[in-house]
C-alpha cells in the first residue's frame, strides 16, 4: 500500500497508530427508559470492520454529487444509477453502485474540525479531542467489552490504524500487520508465523521459562499498566503462534475461489478480504486504512485513475463477501475519511480543500437496513439541508448500538476521572427501520 503525505507535512504513518475505549452493559433505569421510547434492540453484530479513508474524500464526487450545482462547484464527474432506484453516486463507483442495496450512505454528516489531526481523531473515537484527554478509539472499547477466542486477536490493523488505546492503556492497542496482503500468496504476520526453524515445542518451553521469571518480579510490576499491556501481549502472541486457526485466518491465498474473486489484486482489496477472514475467525475489530485522499491538486485525474477504482473494488468485494459468508448481519462495517471537501473549486490548483462542514459517511451490516440514504445536503452540498445533520458522535453510538454497547456508559481513567464512551452522540434510528 502506498505512502501519503497529506497537506499538513504529516505522513500517514505519524497518525496510523493504535487503540480505543471500553463500555459496560446496560443500567437497568437506562434499559427501561429505552424500552420504554421503543429504543431497545438487541445488537445484532459480533464484530466491526472500519475502513479509513485517509486524507479526507471529496462528497461531491462520490457519494453525494451534484449534477445541477454551477459550474464552480459541480466537478468533472457525473451521477449514475444503483441497484436501488432513486439512488445515485459517482460514475467512477460502478461495482459499488449494483450492490447499494447491502449498504447506507449518510449524506449532510458535520462538524467543524478542518485539520487531518484533530478531524482523524473525532472519526476515530466518536468525541471532540480535547488537550487533556486521549480518547480511546473504537477498536480498544470493543475489544474490551466483547470477549473473543484467546488465540485470535480481538483489534487488528491493516496495516496500521489510527486508532489509540487511550486512558485504557496498552492492553486494548491494535495488532498492526505492517503490510498488506498480496493476491495469491501467504500472508504472514510478524509475531505469528514461526520462522528460523523454530518449532512449536521450542516456543512452549521460552513460555514456561517467561512464566517463571513472571512469578519471581510479579511483586515489582504490580499495578503498572505498561506491564499489564505486555503481559497481555505476550500471552496472546503465544497462543496465536501455536494455533493453526489463527495462522490460517491470516494467511488469504487459503481464501475458497468462490468468495477470492470478488477481490481486485490491490493491497486495499486483499486488506478487505484479510478482514472477512479474520472477523469469521474471532476478531471483534478491524481497521484498514486507504491513503491519499488529500487531494488539493488535480482533484479529477487523482480520484478517476487512482482512488475511487480501488475503493470500488475493495468496498464491493467487502459487503459481497460478507453477505455470501453469511456474516454481513452479524459484522458492521464503518467507512469515513476525517471530513469532506470544498464544495467550491479550488481553480488555481484544479482541486478541493479541506472542508468538515458537509460530509459522506457508509455504513452496513450489524442490523443496519441497506439500500438507504440517510441525511441530505444543501443544493451546493455546503451544509446539512436540516439544522442539525448528524455528527461523527452520532454515527459512533449507531456503531457502539450495532454491537449493543451503551454509548452513555462511563469509564474511570487512571485517576478516577469518569467519562463517557461518547459524550454527545444519538443513536441515528433510522439506520435500523
Amino acid at each position: 500500500m502506498a505512502h501519503y503525505t497529506n497537506c499538513e507535512g504529516s505522513s500517514r504513518r505519524d497518525f496510523l497508530k493504535v487503540g480505543a475505549i471500553g463500555a459496560t452493559g446496560l443500567t437497568m433505569s437506562n434499559y427501561l427508559r429505552m424500552a420504554e421510547a421503543g429504543q431497545v434492540k438487541e445488537g445484532r453484530a459480533k464484530a466491526a470492520i472500519f475502513v479509513n479513508l485517509n486524507g479526507g474524500p471529496s462528497h461531491m464526487d462520490t457519494f453525494d454529487l451534484k449534477p445541477n450545482a454551477p459550474d464552480t462547484h459541480r466537478g468533472e464527474f457525473n451521477p449514475i444509477d444503483t441497484n436501488v432506484p432513486g439512488i445515485q453516486i459517482s460514475e467512477h463507483l460502478p461495482k459499488l453502485a449494483q450492490c447499494q442495496n447491502l449498504f447506507t450512505i449518510l449524506r449532510g454528516v458535520s462538524h467543524t474540525l478542518g485539520a487531518h489531526r484533530l478531524g482523524t481523531e473525532y472519526v476515530n473515537t466518536g468525541s471532540r479531542p480535547l488537550p487533556s484527554l486521549e480518547y480511546p478509539g473504537y477498536g480498544a472499547v470493543i475489544s474490551k467489552e466483547l470477549e473473543s477466542p484467546r488465540d485470535i486477536p480481538p483489534f487488528v490493523a491493516i496495516p496500521k490504524s489510527a486508532q489509540k488505546p487511550g486512558f485504557l492503556g496498552v492492553r486494548y492497542a491494535a495488532l498492526n500487520t505492517g503490510a498488506t496482503p498480496q493476491a495469491g500468496q501467504p500472508f504472514s504476520v510478524r509475531g505469528i508465523k514461526l520462522g528460523n526453524g523454530v518449532t512449536i515445542s521450542e516456543v512452549e518451553k521460552r513460555q514456561n521459562l517467561l512464566r517463571d521469571l513472571d512469578s519471581t518480579f510479579s511483586s515489582i510490576e504490580k499495578d503498572s499498566q505498561l506491564i499489564d499491556g505486555l503481559d497481555r501481549f505476550g500471552q496472546q502472541a503465544y497462543y496465536m503462534i501455536t494455533s493453526k486457526a489463527s495462522r490460517e485466518a491470516f494467511d488469504t491465498s487459503k481464501e475458497p475461489k468462490e468468495s477470492a474473486s470478488l477481490f481486485g489484486e490491490t493491497g486495499f482489496d486483499q486488506s478487505c478480504l484479510l478482514a472477512t477472514r479474520l472477523v469469521a475467525a474471532g476478531t471483534r475489530f478491524v481497521t484498514i486504512s486507504l491513503g491519499g485522499w488529500d487531494t488539493h491538486r488535480d482533484n479529477w485525474n487523482v480520484l478517476k485513475d487512482r482512488h475511487l477504482p480501488g475503493l470500488d473494488s475493495g468496498l464491493a468485494g467487502l459487503f459481497q463477501s460478507l453477505e455470501l459468508k453469511g456474516l454481513l448481519e452479524t459484522t458492521t462495517v464503518f467507512v469515513t475519511g476525517e471530513f469532506g471537501r470544498t464544495p467550491k473549486i479550488n481553480t488555481e490548483r484544479v482541486g478541493r480543500d479541506h472542508y468538515p462542514r458537509c460530509m459522506f459517511m457508509l455504513m452496513a451490516g450489524g442490523g443496519v437496513k441497506g439500500g438507504q440514504v440517510l441525511g441530505e445536503s444543501d443544493d451546493l452540498a455546503t451544509l446539512p439541508k436540516d439544522e442539525k445533520g448528524y455528527s461523527p458522535d452520532d454515527v459512533a453510538a449507531s456503531l457502539y448500538h450495532t454491537l449493543g454497547i451503551d454509548h452513555t456508559n462511563e469509564f474511570a481513567t487512571n485517576t478516577g476521572r469518569p467519562i463517557m464512551i461518547v459524550r454527545d452522540g444519538t443513536v441515528i434510528n433510522e439506520l435500523f427501520s
